[in-house]
């Protein structure tokens, strides 16, 4: 983890999909990010794309965010928008409530389509940092906004650009307005220790078992066990008339019925 010092470039960013499960199948219809430097939100530097899923968008979800089939039925594919995000992101801090949903979709779409990871993105989630200083309260952003007065009345429908504007406003109040708060505790963390994608998490887990084997203690024979094994093996020597598999060579294996 590395320390937020409040002169970074950073990017506020939000999703809405189809469901809950990149691994499901569920794909995002709408990304949408914007910036914050020296402590001010730059309206004019932002990102917004309503995005083709390839996939029939459940009337649950649409009743949420709004955005149905025929809105999008005309939008490119996350690949082909994919290249224009990247460099708009590119050299930023990501900020993100509930980092690890949104993460989720983008890094699966990312390696769906091919194109760089963004691992090594340092990452924000304003959840987490929410929790640490309002614990046992609801902490959704909407809640936040609501404490710290941010005006959201003009929202009747979630959507990811409105969504990233109100979350850079709930940050910088939540971080001490216009000033940088030096008191508030504020760490990133690289987008890969948020989460992993399946060959990643496969890859990870493989090493742990690994590890965990190599690290066992030798077993231990008694001399009982010994003597019994070898009169084993001299036993199947016998019977196989010196043939056993595991000591004879290419020429008589081959005469083996």
């Amino acid at each position: 983890m590395s320390a937020y010092t409040g002169d970074m470039r950073l990017i506020m960013l939000d999703t809405e999909t189809t469901g809950l499960s990149p691994q499901g199948g569920d794909r995002m219809v709408e990304i949408g990010a914007i910036e914050v430097s020296q402590r001010c939100i730059q309206p004019e530097r932002k990102f917004h794309q309503y995005i083709n899923p390839g996939r029939s968008i459940p009337d649950v979800v649409v009743r949420i965010h709004g955005i149905d089939d025929a809105k999008v039925k005309d939008e490119p594919s996350f690949a082909e928008i994919a290249p224009e995000f990247l460099k708009f992101i590119e050299g930023a801090t990501l900020v993100i409530h509930n980092a690890p949903f949104d993460l989720a979709f983008i890094m699966h779409e990312l390696a769906d389509a091919g194109l760089s990871n963004i691992g090594d993105f340092p990452v924000i989630d304003t959840l987490l940092m929410a929790r640490k200083r309002f614990p046992h309260q609801r902490n959704t952003l909407d809640a936040l906004c609501d404490r710290h007065g941010i005006e959201r009345g003009h929202r009747t429908l979630h959507g990811a650009l409105l969504d990233a504007e109100l979350l850079a406003e709930m940050y910088l109040a939540m971080t001490g307005g216009n000033q940088f708060s030096l008191s508030m505790d504020i760490e990133s963390q690289p987008a890969s220790s948020i989460i992993q994608l399946p060959e990643t998490q496969r890859a990870h887990d493989e090493k742990m078992e690994t590890t965990k084997i190599l690290q066992r203690e030798a077993l231990s024979i008694s001399e009982v066990d010994k003597q019994s094994h070898q009169t084993m093996m001299e036993r199947i020597h016998q019977e196989s008339a010196g043939k056993e598999l595991w000591t004879c060579n290419e020429s008589n294996r081959s005469s083996i019925p």
